[in-house]
């Protein structure tokens, strides 16, 4: 993977999915592109306009959740999503430059793929205990925050509880992170409810801006970051159709790839119909036609 051709700009750092770019002025530019990873695995196929769509989304559900930050005292870091280079127009956003913390926040209000392993062999996720007698897809009685930390390219997140947390951050911004997350998960599972999706679980990134606030920050709430369901056809026992690239993994999971190889390309039906699934989601939950 090489830097974007269309960014004049010094490379900071690139990830799975995304460049970014040295912008200035304690600002960073991020590019989405149209790569898509699973199992820590970047696929050789892209997706035609996912770097799009999760750039769009994202930038509307910062909209959607600055009323929560702003009642917990914390903001996002979008600064502009057309103030980009116009060859990257769409799929980039200026943001502010952040201390980001070394934790992903994540949320889950239904048991879907490792929380459904984990409990299956613990009946906890990590060090949560939950009730007995769930199964794959079923509602938690309240959400949960189960996070993890965060792995370099090719490495595997690990779940980790929330004393670990506390060591990496402190007790009091752990208990900040877990309460602000779960406050954003609730509002995105009541925005997506109205538009008849099932927000599974989602992943969060805070950072620290110059101040020391609190700061939300790379993706928020899109297909790539979330567990999205239908909710007409929401039925718990077993794995639920999805809006989100669970269908990429389910694939290559049949496909009898090993995890450990080089990932083999997708064959144009499951690229197609996974463009439909990120499409779908964007325009569910935004209620606007993708373009």
């Amino acid at each position: 993977m090489s830097p974007d051709p269309a960014v004049d700009l010094p490379l900071v750092a690139r990830g799975k999915v995304r460049e970014v770019y040295d912008a200035g002025d304690d600002r960073l530019l991020l590019v989405a592109s149209d790569r898509i990873s699973a199992y820590d695995h970047v696929l050789p196929t892209p997706i035609p306009d996912k770097g799009r769509v999760l750039t769009a989304l994202s930038v509307w559900w910062f909209e959607q959740l600055t009323p929560v930050l702003r009642a917990a005292g914390a903001s996002h870091h979008l600064l502009s999503a057309t103030d980009v280079p116009a060859d990257v127009a769409g799929r980039a956003v200026l943001v502010r430059r952040l201390d980001m913390l070394p934790v992903e926040c994540v949320a889950r209000g239904h048991l879907s793929g490792s929380g459904t392993r984990e409990y299956e062999r613990t009946g906890a996720i990590v060090d949560v205990a939950l009730p007995a007698g769930l199964v794959e897809g079923s509602r938690l009685p309240e959400p949960v925050f189960t996070p993890s930390t965060k792995a370099a390219v090719g490495e595997h997140d690990e779940a980790i509880g929330f004393a670990r947390v506390e060591s990496l951050v402190g007790a009091a911004r752990a208990a900040e992170l877990r309460e602000l997350t779960l406050a954003l998960y609730r509002r995105g599972a009541e925005i997506a409810a109205g538009a008849g999706i099932v927000l599974a679980d989602t992943k969060f990134e805070f950072g620290l801006a110059a101040d020391g606030g609190l700061v939300l920050g790379d993706e928020v709430l899109t297909p790539d970051s979330s567990r999205f369901w239908p909710a007409s056809s929401w039925c718990p026992g077993a794995p639920q159709p999805s809006f989100d690239k669970q269908y990429v993994r389910d694939w290559l999971t049949a496909s009898g790839w090993d995890r450990v190889s080089p990932p083999p390309e997708l064959p144009d039906d499951v690229v197609a119909a996974t463009r439909e699934r990120y499409v779908a989601a964007y325009e569910r939950l935004t209620g606007t036609a993708f373009r």
